[in-house]
């Protein structure tokens, strides 16, 4: 009873505690934006100040981040100004001459809604139309023994339908022209999120240099494992970084948690080198190749009882037509109430009939028309026989074109050395608007490109977590998108109130001592043993119950070796005794005396 009653008061602590996190939550849903616009305000209206309550939450303001140690490049577009940015005054080739130009609009600004006022960036506003921008490294990036890491800033503020958010890394080329910057501008490497439909992409893409034919190809990273969706739709900045090391091996991070790695000379397609060895495209299958694993065995002979023109199905010959059968009236009739038509032209419908309609005779009969024997499986049925296959005693195997060595054959060991580049671009086409850039970074040290991130995507994802609404909030808002779940609150909520109800209320009534004296029940040797040793007590019953039948046989033993029976006298004395007993069970003390008496451990062998 007592642990029924610590289930129950557990359950109770549980719904005190969701009760006050729900409160919790409704009252102190943050308004970061509110905080900050607070900062810095002065009181003018003269009234004495009040004790300062603790804030809810902790109030971020935005600095522009400064970049420390060796970069290439870093845009943070807090001055509000393109300064320094080309816009490409190019035509894209084999494209109608009305979306031809790259006269998407760029604008420096900040988010629609913003956590940090005073935080700008880049945002792409036209939908359907192409884009180009671009800007000038401080030098040229070299692949030499330094390690290149990349990183910017999305925020998909409308969502993204069809369209990419990547950035290029121009070759430093004599012919490179940012004015012109097209689709066909030579790049070193394309990386970012790129989204149509429901496939979700985030691009690593180099483009590798033969070093015999001196033709670029363009190479492409493994798919992520991981699932893209939430960074396209959940209308957050998220920071995209490109780890590229010397070793070849690199590293895609999204909010600085890896999302793919690997090598640049085994998890890229095609691959960098070529096969040492290429099929012989000269080499041709002979006529004679058998490939034919089975074979029909040419030995084998039609049995003279099989009946290859026997039906599948044949008429039931014990079927018998039911009674009531109305072999004279058609399943279907003409409507009687069916009426022409007034428009109705002879000479261009034709004929009109009236339309079928189920004969009303057939409602209650078995059935109506000519009645045929149902179809049954002929047993006598084997269908068109053929051979049985064995094996091809001149089977070849499947043919195969000889290899031999691949002209083109070359080894690259170090792919990681490619075109240097001089600067960044954006060359896009997209659906939606309103995607918004920022914090350009590219440099050979992490530490200086965590720095660069914590100063700026930092201070973001700290102001939209405090922002961000309640726990019950969010559960309304994921309710909302997907309805099913409110029948997880429902039970959720409804369990524990069901649970405290059956463990609280509807426990079963512990019998009183007086009651087994009413009945055959067995009753507990000892309180202590009731308490706290429910399976040694039932170990003890049953050695007591031994103990009494060994009583009792010892006890007839006993008294079949008396010779003489008892005086009617004694009988009387016995039988009063017996009476005393059963008045001494009545009383407390001596019950308990008989408990104890009667218990396996303290019970002793009587003798006569």
């Amino acid at each position: 009873m007592e642990l029924k009653w610590s289930v129950c008061l557990l359950l109770l602590g549980l719904s005190w505690s969701l009760a006050l996190v729900h409160a919790q939550d409704e009252g102190d849903d943050l308004d970061v934006e509110d905080d900050l616009e607070e900062v810095g305000e002065d009181s003018m209206d003269g009234e004495e100040e009040k004790p300062p309550s603790p804030p809810p939450a902790p109030k971020v303001t935005y600095k522009a981040p400064e970049p420390m140690g060796e970069h290439y490049f870093a845009e943070s577009f807090d001055r509000g100004t393109l300064d320094g940015w080309v816009l490409s005054k190019a035509k894209k080739d084999d494209t109608d001459e009305e979306i031809a130009k790259y006269d998407g609009k760029w604008e420096v600004e900040e988010m629609k809604d913003t956590k940090l006022p005073g935080d700008k960036g880049l945002v792409l506003k036209s939908r359907a139309k192409h884009h180009a921008i671009s800007g000038q490294l401080l030098r040229p990036f070299v692949f030499d023994t330094k390690p290149l890491i990349v990183q910017y800033e999305v925020n998909f503020q409308t969502g993204i339908d069809c369209g990419g958010a990547y950035v290029k890394l121009l070759s430093q080329t004599p012919d490179l022209d940012l004015d012109q910057f097209v689709d066909k501008t030579p790049y070193s490497i394309m990386f970012g999120p790129d989204k149509c439909g429901e496939d979700y992409k985030l691009h690593f893409i180099f483009r590798h240099k033969n070093p015999k034919t001196g033709v670029f190809e363009e190479k492409h990273a493994k798919k992520p494992d991981v699932d893209l969706r939430t960074y396209y739709t959940d209308k957050k900045t998220h920071l995209y970084t490109l780890v590229l090391n010397p070793d070849n091996s690199f590293e895609i991070l999204i909010d600085q948690t890896v999302v793919n790695s690997g090598n640049l000379l085994s998890d890229m397609t095609p691959a960098v080198n070529p096969p040492a060895e290429i099929e012989d495209p000269d080499d041709h299958k002979p006529e004679d190749w058998d490939e034919r694993p089975k074979i029909q065995d040419p030995e084998a002979v039609k049995p003279e009882d099989w009946d290859e023109d026997a039906p599948a199905k044949i008429p039931d010959e014990d079927a018998v037509k039911p009674d009531g059968w109305l072999d004279d009236e058609p399943e279907y009739t003409a409507d009687p109430d069916a009426q022409k038509p007034e428009d109705w032209d002879e000479d261009m419908d034709g004929e009109w009939e009236a339309p079928q309609i189920p004969n009303p005779k057939c409602e209650t009969a078995p059935g109506c028309g000519t009645w045929e024997r149902p179809m049954i499986d002929n047993p006598n049925y084997k269908g068109k026989w053929k051979p049985p296959m064995i094996d091809n005693p001149n089977y070849q195997g499947v043919w195969k074109p000889r290899k031999i060595p691949n002209p083109d054959f070359f080894e690259d060991l170090h792919p990681f050395r490619m075109s240097p580049f001089s600067a960044v671009g954006l060359e896009l086409w997209s659906m939606s608007s309103d995607i918004f850039f920022d914090n350009f970074f590219i440099t050979s040290d992490r530490n200086t490109a965590d720095r660069w991130a914590n100063d700026g995507w930092g201070l973001k994802k700290a102001a939209e977590g405090a922002a961000e609404p309640g726990l019950v909030n969010q559960m309304m808002t994921a309710a909302e998108e997907r309805p099913w779940l409110w029948v997880v609150y429902v039970l959720t909520v409804a369990l524990p109130v069901v649970l405290i109800i059956v463990f609280c209320f509807s426990g079963k009534k512990k019998p009183a001592p007086a009651d087994y004296k009413k009945t055959d029940e067995p009753q507990p040797d000892v309180k202590e043993e009731v308490e706290g040793e429910g399976e040694q007590k039932a170990e003890e019953e049953e050695e007591g119950k031994e103990d009494d039948e060994k009583q009792e046989e010892e006890k007839k033993s006993d008294e079949d070796d008396v010779p003489e029976e008892p005086s009617p006298n004694e009988e009387e004395a016995e039988g009063d005794e017996d009476e005393e007993e059963e008045e001494d069970d009545g009383s407390g003390e001596k019950q308990e005396d008989d408990v104890l008496r009667r218990s396996p451990r303290n019970r002793k062998v009587r003798k006569d």
